[in-house]
């Protein structure tokens, strides 16, 4: 009896056995000896194995020898592949075994062998995704091939039928995959209130297959007017798509605010609304800048995913929700089925999976789907934030009204956690609370103050404050309005609550810009960062001279800050030390460097108490009026464009308790007049949720 034959390594192609067939060596045999027996022998069958795995690597059967009847099958190989195709895959062959009985067709030898097959259903690209899931990226099984042995030919042949290339796989079938969507990973506020979360939205289109062609630019143009879009660009879309594609015009949140009926949608021809589900904040403008959209992939972003995106994938677009696409969106599942050949049905439906070296169990009757292989989806994970909804909410409303990009930033002393980040509704979309780069005018001084003081000044120091002073030929002044009863010999605690610009311009020449970036830096305008998202905190050059040094003193010359940046000053006045604002709680942001200073107490006291002086008898005295425990703060003005006074940035950062804000208008009078009114109605507000602390 032959012993089973093991196969080898590389690739072999059906070879003609040296051995003339196993019936004429028989009569040989019996006309020698009439005692001797006759046992058919064959040629080794692991090289038609091998090339039988080869062939099912490629696809395509062509070069495998086939027993009478399996060709018309093995052609239909390439069809019953269907969706995976083009997958890549591996067929080796692990045993070949010869039958100790021969069953094949008259007698003749037949063998078996079994195969290995794996696919790896997620491409080439899938490289990039963690070791430890590679076994889930894998669709493996064995099956089992039957070969015999032609002695007309001298060859071995196989027996094809579709269960050796899929276990489970019926004659007419083909696979198909389907990718099984991952839950998006909500994003979370403080004490764990979802802010981001999938809500209910309509989906408002034109269905093409509903209506004739001519009927198409018509009836876009009338959703478009209901919708309120551009109506020609909508219409333009409509009639280049295909003939039964859904054109999608808007999607609107199915909250209980939709103003347009479905009476109204069914009167435009074609027009339909579909249901669906999306991520979501709770309002169209809550934290929208800085949480972020989610939507179809670009193309851009499908480039730079490394294969982790693909062409109709859903993925973060802006905002956290771009930050921690990957976090958020998991990873998306496969499943593999079966589809029927023509007059089945078409559609996967759902049932178990079949994986390993188990076949798939399925009904008798092929003409329904069945499942092969699952790869269950991995839903994201939560995106833990600082942001206080209410908070949030309150800061939204104070700056709704500005008529120029705005910001509202509020940060907690304490821990540096963000509570708001709140954008105007003319800023387009974009991040000015954290990403804005302005000059921050005079509430630079309390800077400027803390370099002073580490020069020599205290707070009761004399200072000067004519109302104007010249820096290398250029004159600089005092704001239009500057009380008189505040020129001349003040102290440097003065200066700070009647902001004079001249004892900081004429402080230029004691203290450098060294200082004064040093002084930066402790009070957190990093330029690094550790908010957990984007942001930009302050430029402050270390070497400046001249007029640009002069004018960086109070918060213009190339100086500048984000409202975000701002707003960690006055933070780590308050809290005595410097402080690193965080935004994103889980996962934790590495942290910064350090600042080469770190700002002390006793200089965080001699600066707040100067503040104080603002809000006591200085620029912005309305804030006594706030509840609660006392205020101090800075006001801040500052000219940009041709230097006309229309154009002014204008600035007021406060402290209260534990909290801390900076409120900016890009265009206003002055801090204390444009910026004043909201920080007074942002701290009153805060008040009542009790969110100043005390």
């Amino acid at each position: 009896m032959p012993a089973p034959h093991q196969p080898s390594a590389g690739r072999a192609a059906p070879t003609r056995p040296a051995f003339r067939g196993w019936s004429a060596l028989c009569v040989a045999a019996l006309a020698a000896s009439s005692l001797a027996a006759c046992t058919p022998q064959a040629p080794d069958p692991a090289p038609t194995a091998r090339v039988l795995a080869d062939a099912l690597r490629d696809g395509d059967l062509t070069g495998v020898p086939l027993a009478d009847g399996d060709a018309a099958a093995a052609t239909a190989l390439e069809e019953a592949f269907g969706d995976l195709g083009d997958a890549t895959r591996t067929v080796t062959v692990e045993e070949v075994t010869v039958d100790e009985n021969t069953d094949g067709s008259d007698g003749a030898p037949t063998a078996s062998a079994r195969l290995r097959t794996v696919w790896d259903l997620d491409g080439p690209d899938a490289s990039a995704a963690p070791a430890a899931a590679a076994d889930r990226r894998a669709w493996s099984y064995t099956t089992e091939a039957r070969m015999e042995y032609d002695d007309d030919a001298e060859a071995w042949e196989v027996r094809y039928e579709p269960a050796v290339a899929v276990p489970g796989l019926r004659d007419g079938e083909s696979l198909r995959l389907r990718t099984v969507s991952a839950a998006r990973g909500d994003i979370l506020g403080a004490g764990d209130r979802v802010l981001v979360t999938d809500r209910a939205v309509v989906r408002l289109g034109i269905d093409k297959s509903l209506i004739d062609a001519a009927q198409a630019g018509p009836s876009a143009r009338r959703l478009a007017a209901l919708v309120g879009i551009d109506a020609a660009d909508f219409a333009t879309r409509v009639e280049a798509a295909g003939a039964k594609a859904f054109v999608e015009a808007i999607v609107l949140r199915d909250d209980g605010s939709l103003e347009v009926t479905a009476a109204e949608v069914a009167e435009i021809p074609g027009a339909r609304s579909l249901g669906d589900r999306i991520p979501l904040a709770p309002t169209r403008t809550f934290a929208r800048a800085v949480l972020g959209s989610v939507g179809e992939a670009t193309a851009e972003l499908v480039e730079e995913s490394g294969g982790r995106l693909s062409a109709g994938d859903t993925a973060g677009l802006s905002g956290l929700q771009a930050a921690y696409d990957e976090r958020l969106a998991g990873t998306p599942g496969l499943a593999v089925w079966t589809v029927p050949a023509p007059g089945g049905t078409t559609e996967p439906a759902s049932g178990a999976a079949a994986s390993g070296d188990a076949s798939a169990e399925g009904p008798e009757d092929a003409a329904e789907p069945r499942l092969l292989f699952e790869r269950p989806a991995v839903d994201g994970e939560p995106l833990e934030t600082t942001l206080d909804a209410p908070v949030q909410t309150l800061a939204e409303r104070v700056v709704a009204g500005a008529d120029s990009p705005s910001a509202i930033v509020a940060l907690r002393p304490s821990d540096g956690a963000v509570l708001a980040a709140a954008n105007g509704p003319a800023t387009n979309s974009f991040n000015t609370a954290m990403l804005g780069q302005y000059a921050p005018g005079s509430t630079f001084k309390v800077v400027t103050a803390l370099a002073m003081l580490r020069s020599g000044y205290t707070p009761a120091s004399a200072v000067d404050c004519p109302q104007t002073t010249v820096v290398d030929g250029r004159s600089f002044k005092n704001y239009t309005g500057y009380p008189e009863a505040g020129l001349g010999a003040i102290t440097l605690a003065e200066a700070i609550a009647q902001s004079c610009n001249t004892v900081f311009i004429q402080a230029s020449d004691d203290v450098p810009m060294s200082a004064v970036a040093e002084a930066a830096g402790s009070l957190g305008l990093a330029e690094e960062p550790s908010v957990g998202a984007a942001a930009f905190l302050g430029s402050v050059p270390a070497e400046a001279t001249g007029t640009e040094h002069a004018a960086n003193m109070i918060g213009q010359g190339v100086v500048q800050a984000s409202v975000l940046g701002m707003a960690t000053v006055a933070a780590s006045v308050s809290a005595g030390s410097t402080v690193r604002p965080r935004l994103v709680a889980d996962p934790e942001p590495p942290a910064g460097p350090a600042p080469e200073v770190p700002l002390t107490a006793g200089e965080a006291d001699q600066l707040l108490s100067m503040m104080g002086g603002t809000v006591d008898h200085g620029t912005v005295t309305d804030l006594q009026d706030v509840p609660g425990p006392p205020v101090a703060a800075k006001t801040g003005t500052a000219e940009y464009g041709d230097g006309s006074e229309d154009l002014r940035h204008t600035w007021v950062i406060a402290v209260q308790g534990d909290l801390a804000v900076a409120a900016f208008v890009e265009t206003g009078f002055s801090g204390a007049e444009t910026g004043g009114p909201l920080i007074k109605e942002f701290l009153t507000g805060a008040q009542e949720l009790g969110s100043a602390g005390g």
